[in-house]
């Protein structure tokens, strides 16, 4: 089933979908003009789910946020139950203060597959039970309920992702908000900025502090994300679309096509020209 609501004056949409036969995302053609966020629950058995051409292991009980430029589809789509909504609905970014999720849940290079617990899969399915209700009752003060309850569960599903990639981390830390500002500048720049000491100015920190902080949370490294964040756009393009690689080249924001192929090579053992001829599909993780 999927339901929906729209906001004609804003372009607004929330859609909720379960019991589909097929959710999938076709970023880079069909879906380019949908830009929707997703929170998928796994509520089967294990199955497969496949992210940018790599496959990887959903497990029972397990939510996982993907980004609006990411493409996927699902093993079974029918035992999973997905929220998407657009910037325009909710953006996360303006009301980052609310959910602190932009740069962590949303905006990081590792995909976050999180465990469910029995008392919080019972307090997810009373959170779904009111999103059909409100998503079926159409009045005047629907929208705002429906933002109200979507912000509940960004927060909820944050929270969980908190506290399982970094158990030991307070939710008022000002080290893991600036953590979570480094990604979220990378994925606004790395088209053209691929130096640690950029993004270091722009967070008021000196490159030593920066990659201190991150050794601090067993991160990776600054530039590891940085290069990471161009390699996955890289693999995208390469993958889903007919652009040359001198095009790729200077679409990431390097001005030689024979250090871009270099770079490449070097941290995917195969030259732009191979993985795009093999079609990536088992290269597209690593």
């Amino acid at each position: 089933m999927k339901l929906s609501v729209s906001d004609q004056s804003t372009g607004g949409d929330l859609l909720l979908l379960y019991n589909e036969t097929n959710i999938d995302r076709l970023f880079y053609t069909r879906d380019f003009d949908y830009k929707y966020f997703t929170i998928a629950w796994n509520r089967g058995e294990k199955q497969t789910i496949t992210i940018d051409g790599a496959e990887y292991d959903l497990l029972p009980n397990t939510i996982l946020p993907l980004l609006y430029n990411q493409s996927f589809y699902f093993e079974r789509a029918s035992d999973v139950v997905a929220w998407q909504f657009n910037r325009e609905f909710y953006c996360i970014i303006d009301h980052d203060s609310e959910v602190s999720c932009v740069g962590f849940l949303f905006g990081m290079n590792d995909h976050l597959f999180i465990d469910l617990d029995e008392e919080t899969q019972r307090k997810l399915q009373i959170l779904l039970d009111i999103f059909i209700e409100e998503l079926k009752t159409h009045d005047d003060i629907q929208n705002g309920m429906l933002v109200m309850l979507l912000k509940r569960l960004i927060t909820m599903v944050t929270k969980l992702a908190r506290a399982g990639k970094f158990p030991d981390v307070k939710l008022n830390d000002d080290r893991f908000h600036i953590l979570r500002k480094f990604n979220l500048l990378v994925e606004m720049n790395f088209h053209t900025q691929h130096s640690v000491s950029y993004y270091a100015g722009r967070l008021n920190k000196s490159p030593k502090t920066l990659s201190n902080l991150f050794a601090l949370y067993n991160y990776k490294t600054p530039i590891q994300i940085i290069q990471e964040r161009i390699l996955i756009e890289a693999k995208r393009l390469l993958f889903y679309t007919d652009k040359s690689a001198k095009q790729i080249t200077y679409e990431l924001g390097f001005e030689d096509a024979a250090y871009f192929s270099n770079f490449f090579k070097k941290h995917t053992s195969f030259s732009p020209t191979e993985f795009r001829n093999s079609k990536g599909v088992a290269l597209l993780g690593k």
